[in-house]
């Protein structure tokens, strides 16, 4: 096994580690942030830092294979997904977020499936999917910091550096989620093709 299909791996494992963290009692803020926070954002950038170095190293090396083709977007959704699930557990997200994620997904991986097997052809990501991606790490980065949910700042009274923080946390994911939802739609549009019969 190559060095991009370890870090893939890698990355998953650090789903249940995600997990697993917020279960334990620990004590103590930075910056008037929890630690618990601290080290699920440690560990989601990790991961996030190995998605964009797995890709590097396979096409710098010459060493795509197809498991890491298979395993690699399977490694992003399962990060991602079960971060924003996680968010939602905290009362730090509302639930229709992750909804529209999981059915963009779906719908994505759909449309890939049907033009691999028709036509052979891989749907490269549009430039809306670029911005979904890096927006949505950024949103979740943001969003495990901050202590407040998902616009608290409309409602509460919150003052100072946490009524920053929940803007710019909030206002991120918004993006994420409008990227999310234009990004499923080019898909939908340019590929409608596929269904068409011959």
């Amino acid at each position: 096994m190559n060095l991009p299909n370890k870090l893939t791996i890698f990355r998953i494992i650090l789903v249940p580690v995600l997990v697993i963290i917020p279960l334990f009692s620990i004590k103590g803020e930075i910056l008037g942030i929890p630690i618990t926070f601290w080290l699920m954002n440690i560990i989601f950038i990790i991961a996030s830092i190995t998605d964009q170095l797995d890709g590097h190293i396979a096409r710098s090396r010459n060493q795509i294979t197809t498991f890491g083709k298979f395993l690699d977007p399977i490694a992003d959704k399962i990060l991602v997904i079960a971060v924003l699930i996680i968010l939602v557990e905290m009362a730090k997200l509302p639930a229709w977020i992750p909804i529209i994620v999981i059915i963009r997904e779906f719908i994505v991986s759909g449309y890939r499936l049907v033009a691999v097997e028709k036509d052979g052809e891989v749907i490269a990501a549009s430039q809306w999917g670029k911005i979904k991606t890096t927006t949505q790490m950024i949103a979740i980065i943001l969003a495990l910091l901050d202590v407040n949910a998902f616009g608290a700042f409309i409602n509460q009274s919150i003052i100072g550096f946490a009524w920053g923080l929940n803007v710019i946390a909030t206002t991120m994911m918004t993006i994420s989620v409008i990227a999310t939802i234009f990004s499923g739609w080019d898909y939908v549009k340019n590929g409608k093709e596929l269904f068409k019969t011959h």
